[in-house]
């Protein structure tokens, strides 16, 4: 005849260690974010040419354009350093607009489908680490611009003035990120991805205040280009590396339809990045 044995009721039971969804989505994210640094470690030409690719932008336009008029980019001023907020722009730009591609690539290959059914706190980790891994190459991008720019003569804004840099980039980075990551889960395949990011890339580089001003264009372009949202992340960096001394309050651009100021530049950045991704 057999018993039953019962554990005295004094032995300690084990009890599972309490988590918040804060820490767990945290958790979540930095490990999808080390996948994605993995992945950079294993291909560490994507950084390298992100890297070379700005500061070849910077000697060759800045070589190209060095006998332009004096006066065409303001009263003493070079066009190296008119040029440098807009490759710093443009560099932040394009790496955000490319941050739908390995998602896309995870959705394609069937590693998105084994993430969306995995007991996540949050499928929202997924955005976060996207978003996390383009600011990071970003800012070592901006970072490396901000330093060839200087040592080619354009200055460099104060401490002040290079917060403010770093605030428009990781606004516009977070806006733009979360429009490509968007497509990403939108469009059916890489082959639309890219094709919407090159029929993107330029044209708004070209309409936008990166290469040339305002007063250098036809009226109908100069419409455009102030309607740009690169040209306001330009011009405030731009106002930046040219006057130490700036305000809230400064115009930054002199738009068709009325002056843009260094805040009301900020702004529509700041509500755009402000709106969930996805």
């Amino acid at each position: 005849m057999s018993t039953s044995i019962t554990p005295p009721a004094s032995l300690p039971q084990a009890i599972a260690p309490e988590t918040s969804d804060l820490s767990d989505l945290i958790q979540e994210t930095l490990a999808l974010t080390q996948r994605l640094f993995i992945q950079l470690q294993r291909r560490p030409t994507t950084l390298i040419a992100g890297i070379i690719q700005p500061v070849m932008w910077l000697v060759l336009f800045g070589a190209l354009f060095q006998n332009a008029p004096q006066n065409l980019f303001g009263d003493q001023v070079t066009y190296g350093q008119f040029l440098g907020a807009g490759v710093i722009v443009f560099t932040a730009f394009s790496g955000a607009l490319n941050a739908g591609l390995p998602v896309m690539f995870d959705r394609e290959f069937g590693f998105l489908n084994r993430l969306l059914v995995a007991p996540l706190t949050s499928r929202f980790s997924i955005v976060l680490a996207s978003a996390l891994y383009i600011m990071t190459l970003t800012l070592v991008q901006t970072a490396a611009i901000v330093t060839m720019s200087t040592l080619l003569g354009a200055g460099l804004p104060g401490l002040g003035g290079l917060a403010i840099v770093t605030l428009i980039v990781v606004l516009m980075v977070l806006a733009v990120t979360a429009l490509s990551l968007g497509l990403a889960f939108t469009l059916p395949g890489h082959i639309e991805l890219i094709a919407a990011i090159f029929v993107t890339n330029l044209p708004l580089l070209f309409a936008s205040t990166a290469l040339a001003p305002l007063a250098f264009m036809p009226t109908w372009l100069q419409w455009i280009a102030s309607l740009n949202p690169l040209s306001y992340a330009i011009e405030p960096i731009r106002y930046l590396y040219l006057h130490s001394n700036w305000a809230w309050s400064d115009v930054v651009m002199q738009a068709p339809f009325g002056d843009v100021t260094m805040g009301g530049a900020i702004f529509p950045s700041s509500a755009f990045a402000s709106q969930p991704s996805c």
